[in-house]
């Protein structure tokens, strides 16, 4: 607020006695509520547990100012809208809701509360007091797919895809574009769980893909099931949201890590100073948003390899989608020289070369 303009109100306050006393008892008095929408447990290890440090590391950072709470295992859909309209109706005034299926239930709900702020992850849809924000984790994805170039002595990678969205579609596609940088034979075999975090389907899904040739098992789902199938196989795998290497120590190489800290930190503090606006933000390793968990169970060689990736990404020296990139039928995608704009990226719909397997209609 402008100093001229609290003047003002201080003075009008003057002027009726005891406003400004009430003003300042309710300030302090009543802390922002801030709700969180979560589509797993919050004990998963992956994608949930990584939104729960932040929803905890607003409260460490803003103390008794905010007061945050919870739901956890929010279905996508119908249910989803249910919840956020309570969480909006209990005077949460900054609503994080953190899966992709959440979208339209924001937005309508929003439209019910436009005195409440909402973000959204992973989607699309904007409006007066609705954010979009993401990370863009394909690019953990090529540097996971260098390691494993260099790793696989069968040159084939098993990755379990969660449902079928750009958002996956495009890890896919980064990964095996970086695995092939170093193995241009180099195959991925996919399979689709249809569901975020569904720990026996995952775990199921991890044991076909061993069987099928795979020496090392990537994920777009929350649970930590994969890894542990691979280190009970005595094969590699890659963590999923969250440092996995507690649950899989002989397993997992490193993990693309969500931090979503900052961004939680900062979208409260501009509710609470009254500077909080609509818009989006899809940050990656140059921004902080993403990072890689430590690197482990590899040659310092193969370590060095995946640093060098991670940083080219960060400097810009590495455009992961860059001509030429072939599809799976060998139409050429992206043409030598041009590369693929933010747009091209997130409604990306084909699967590229060296991935066996289809995208669910």
């Amino acid at each position: 607020m402008k100093r001229r303009t609290f003047n003002t109100l201080l003075g009008a306050g003057l002027l009726a006695g005891t406003a400004p006393m009430i003003i300042g008892r309710a300030a302090a008095a009543d802390p922002l509520g801030i709700g969180f929408v979560y589509v797993g447990p919050v004990e998963d290890f992956g994608w949930t547990h990584a939104h729960d440090v932040g929803r905890k590391a607003v409260e460490a950072e803003l103390g008794n100012q905010v007061k945050t709470t919870f739901v956890e295992s929010v279905k996508e859909g119908p249910d989803s809208e249910r919840v956020i309209a309570e969480l909006a109706s209990k005077g949460n005034k900054l609503i994080f809701t953190t899966s992709f299926g959440y979208m339209n239930p924001t937005i309508k709900v929003a439209q019910r509360f436009p005195d409440v702020k909402f973000e959204h992850c992973t989607g699309y849809k904007r409006a007066e007091n609705v954010s979009t924000y993401n990370i863009r984790f394909y690019e953990g994805r090529y540097v996971q797919g260098v390691i494993a170039g260099r790793l696989s002595k069968s040159g084939i990678v098993g990755y379990i895809g969660s449902v079928p969205i750009p958002e996956v579609v495009m890890g896919m596609n980064a990964f095996i574009i970086g695995m092939r940088t170093v193995n241009p034979k180099a195959r991925m075999k996919i399979v689709w769980v249809n569901a975020w975090y569904d720990p026996g389907k995952e775990g199921d899904s991890a044991k076909a893909l061993i069987d099928q040739g795979a020496d090392i098992i990537a994920q777009h789902t929350d649970s930590g099931a994969p890894l542990q199938v691979a280190q009970q196989r005595g094969v590699l795998g890659f963590g999923q949201a969250s440092d996995m290497s507690a649950l899989a120590p002989k397993a997992q190489l490193t993990a693309s890590v969500d931090f979503w800290n900052p961004y939680y930190i900062q979208r409260a503090k501009d509710v609470i100073a009254g500077t909080w606006k609509s818009q989006d933000v899809w940050g990656g390793f140059d921004s902080g948003m993403l990072v890689m968990a430590p690197y482990a169970n590899m040659p310092d060689d193969v370590a060095k390899a995946g640093k060098a990736a991670e940083e080219g990404i960060r400097e810009g020296k590495i455009v992961i989608f860059k001509g030429p990139i072939k599809d799976q039928s060998g139409a050429e995608k992206v043409p030598a020289g041009t590369e693929l704009d933010d747009g091209a990226i997130a409604s990306m719909n084909w699967l590229a070369e060296g991935i066996d397997g289809q995208i669910p209609s």
